[in-house]
């Protein structure tokens, strides 16, 4: 899953020399325990939201169709949780087939993010800062579709490098491990590129169409128009402000070689901290997503579609009882007046 790991038993290799370090602290448990967490928060908002869109939203609506891929893209991920779970718990136990096929999908779910987010920014730089360059909605649509196919083919293709590295080997103790080798400088120079392309590339271009963005927001009279630029924004945000500490610091691991256990386990520690914080961004698109008042009311309206209904029943058949009683007391009232004929 990445190039980095950390036994129990604390072991790093330096040029020179092996650190076996008995007393670094553990962190398996609790990033299973996380794992978990984020598995049901996730799976629960993103079915949510696909329900939302399929049902009252309008998926020929350019940013309905980003947020849609982007759910799909949040789930993928969120399917390989539990798997990495089990490993940190025990080990890898589910054969070489699905090490290759859950890393796979760990960094389909992770790219297509990127690529979609950069696609729905540059989308919004186009909308906004160049309004007049969308000659017809059906163009715009057909790229923003285009966009999102692309999205999916670079990250499978880029996947698969990915997937053919690991492998599953056993260790003298029948402790299996899904790992690729972090060794050579091929693999180093692949990771570098990778790095550079899939995250700080897009984390470049998103910061400029930002910038222009909001500069040309603040400039305008009417910002009421803008709210999706705001919510769009969160979005990006938050997945940099999750995933920006990990990938920085699998970049200075990749360079860093700790000096004694100590350095070894702070660095464990803060690589454990930063993966939980990575892993969390998957059930963050459906909070903020709920910053659309108009999501939040169809999320309503689908939570609470059945309690509605049964209300109106009530409401209907309590108007009809009033009405009928209402009824019967004026012919009543009718009846007994003595001047009536």
């Amino acid at each position: 899953m990445e190039n980095y790991m950390m036994s129990g038993e604390g072991e790093k290799n330096s040029s020179d020399v092996v650190y076996l370090c008995d007393e670094v602290f553990d962190f398996s448990t609790v990033s299973s325990a996380f794992f978990i967490l984020i598995f049901i928060l996730s799976v629960t908002g993103n079915v949510l939201l696909l329900f939302v869109l399929a049902i009252y939203e309008d998926l020929k609506n350019i940013t309905n169709l980003f947020i849609l891929n982007l759910a799909c893209s949040d789930l993928v991920f969120t399917v390989t949780l539990p798997f990495w779970a089990a490993y940190y718990l025990h080990h890898w136990i589910f054969g070489d087939f699905t090490c290759k096929f859950m890393t796979a999908a760990y960094f389909v779910g992770l790219y297509s993010s990127v690529i979609l987010l950069t696609a729905m920014t540059v989308d919004r730089f186009i909308t906004v800062v160049l309004h007049n360059w969308w000659s017809s909605p059906v163009r715009r649509r057909r790229y923003a579709m285009a966009a999102c196919a692309a999205a999916w083919v670079i990250s499978i293709a880029a996947s698969v490098s990915d997937a053919i590295k690991v492998e599953v080997e056993t260790s003298w103790n029948n402790l299996s491990t899904c790992e690729a080798p972090s060794d050579g400088p091929d693999i180093k120079l692949g990771y570098y590129l990778q790095v550079s392309l899939l995250f700080f590339l897009p984390f470049v271009i998103i910061v400029f169409c930002y910038s222009a963005i909001l500069k040309t927001v603040l400039q305008a009279t009417n910002r009421k128009r803008y709210r999706t630029v705001v919510v769009v924004l969160c979005i990006v945000a938050a997945f940099f402000i999750c995933w920006g500490p990990y990938n920085v610091l699998l970049f200075v691991m990749s360079m860093y070689d700790p000096r004694g256990c100590n350095e070894i386990e702070r660095l464990y520690i803060a690589h454990s901290i930063c993966r939980i914080l990575a892993f969390f961004h998957c059930c963050m698109n459906p909070v903020l997503y709920l910053l659309s008042q108009k999501l939040r009311t169809h999320l309503l309206q689908l939570l609470h579609c059945k309690c509605v209904r049964i209300k109106c029943k009530e409401r209907g058949t309590a108007t009809t009882v009033i009405q009928n009683v209402a009824f019967i007391a004026q012919n009543s009232a009718v009846t007994l007046d003595p001047h009536s004929k």
